[in-house]
């Protein structure tokens, strides 16, 4: 027993004496260039505008649900069922579950392990047996019940690095499960507003055919009765015929866009549909905020800054390799060849003792692995600081999409205008007898895609509010991850 106590005087003595030491780099997070202000949006020159309006403190800011900013009862319930049933959302989320079991896994370390393994052994001696106070043929029976221990005492910060990396990551992983849901959400709209552009196109193309079929009745009359020519009347049926190929030719489109929205929300492409809804609404005023601010909002980002952090806590447990290492390790239990003196006191028996241990050579390879995590911490870095800078080109992007559309489409109203104007002239001047009614057409046709255009800047102007919304990180914040204790 003396002996034994000594052991653990030892031991403990051994435990005070070795103070902790974590190898780890003191994490700090990566330095990057924030500019001041958006190049779009100059602070000595800011204006609002019908597209996009500086989020002030106190204002309606993006939101989770963004979506519902466009006021589109459609497309909210559309959202709803993407974050129900999107697959590519189900499996961000279960490497998030899974990634957060790992912090589990790696914290356990700290603890003991305790492990039991009862047996009962019956065994016979060799009749042959010709040992010393060993009776030939005796069978005997050993009742075992033990209990073993062991624990490594974390002196160099091995174990808590790795609950710092694993920590890291599951934060990381649900960064990236926003990105996925946000990039899905974003996607969905996308497609959306594209289908109704062509709803709204269609339309258009409708109404001109019918336009066109009211043309060429009237020309038929006009050349039975001998004021139009033959040729004119070709050139209505030519008109109206390559108006509803256009029409036609929109349904390969919307099939298309449909079946991927089925796919976005998680439903067979053969049992989806939508009815057609021409786009109408004007885009939303996107709340832009300040470009620091882009670095809490971006999923992306902060899915970038956690893996720099899990990287730093890699170097610490790399380095921990070149120091000792201590386990305790204690067996206590029950032994005895009756069952009815199992549980008694003379059946017990115990064991104590620590064991340190220490690589003396390996050629390098601890140090290659020391080398190969700050590599890629360095990567990390690199790949955290490629991120903002794409997050500010996107933004850039967009609020100059929407600053230049806006110009445009005022433009492209106008040049419609003007095209109706033409037609009409065109119309009058051939019912004069001065044109011919080539003059008509080609009004038409310079009319039917002017507006064709101007649907077209309607939607992109939809879109790049999308993308907008998108680039600033939708209704997420950085203080949404998980605190991974």
């Amino acid at each position: 027993m003396p002996n034994h106590f000594h052991i653990l005087v030892v031991t403990l003595i051994a435990l005070i004496l070795f103070k902790s030491c974590d190898k780890a780099p003191k994490y700090v997070k990566p330095s990057v260039a924030t500019p001041t202000a958006y190049k779009e949006i100059p602070p000595d020159t800011f204006k609002e505008t019908d597209d996009w309006k500086f989020a002030h403190p106190r204002d309606a800011v993006i939101r989770g649900k963004w979506w519902e900013m466009f006021n589109d009862q459609q497309l909210n319930a559309l959202e709803q069922q993407v974050n129900i049933s999107n697959q590519n959302i189900a499996l961000a989320d279960a490497n998030f579950r899974a990634a957060r079991a790992v912090v589990k896994e790696s914290r356990s370390e700290s603890f003991p392990t305790v492990t039991t393994s009862p047996s009962i052994i019956a065994s016979r001696q060799s009749s042959a047996s010709t040992h010393a106070n060993v009776s030939p043929g005796r069978r005997a029976v050993t009742y075992t019940l033990p209990f073993d221990a062991t624990w490594e005492p974390d002196f160099w910060g091995r174990i808590r690095n790795t609950v710092i990396a694993s920590a890291s990551e599951a934060q990381a992983t649900a960064a990236d499960l926003q990105n996925v849901r946000l990039s899905v959400e974003a996607e969905l709209a996308f497609d959306y507003y594209q289908l109704r552009s062509v709803d709204a196109e269609k339309s258009l193309l409708d109404s001109t055919i019918v336009a066109f079929q009211q043309q060429l009745d009237l020309m038929r009359v006009r050349f039975q009765t001998g004021i139009a020519s033959d040729e004119d009347v070709a050139q209505a049926e030519t008109q109206l015929e390559t108006t509803q190929a256009q029409a036609t030719d929109l349904g390969i489109q919307r099939a298309q866009l449909e079946h991927a929205i089925a796919l976005l929300i998680g439903q067979p492409a053969s049992t989806f549909s939508l009815p057609a809804t021409p786009l109408t609404e004007k885009p939303p005023a996107v709340p832009v905020g300040l470009p620091s601010q882009l670095l809490e909002r971006r999923p992306d980002i902060a899915a970038a800054e956690r893996r720099v952090a899990e990287a730093n806590a890699e170097i610490g447990v790399t380095k921990a390799a070149f120091y000792p290492s201590l386990t305790l390790s204690a067996t206590a239990g029950l032994e005895s060849t009756a069952i009815g003196s199992w549980f008694t006191w003379p059946a017990r028996f115990f064991s104590l003792g620590p064991t340190l241990s220490q690589t003396l050579f390996d050629k390098g390879r601890r140090a290659a692995f020391t080398e190969a995590a700050r590599a890629q911490y360095d990567a990390n870095v690199a790949n955290y600081r490629q991120t903002v800078l794409t997050a500010f080109q996107e933004v850039e992007d967009n609020l100059a999409a929407l600053r230049i559309l806006s110009q445009e489409l005022d433009q492209q109203n106008a040049a419609v205008t003007s095209a109706q104007r033409a037609l009409t002239l065109s119309n009058e001047r051939y019912k004069s007898g001065i044109d011919s009614y080539l003059n008509v057409i080609t009004a038409q046709a310079t009319l039917l895609n002017n507006q064709r255009t101007a649907v077209n800047l309607e939607t992109q102007q939809m879109t790049a509010s999308v993308e907008l919304i998108k680039a600033l990180g939708g209704g997420w914040d950085d203080s949404d991850l998980p605190k991974v204790k």
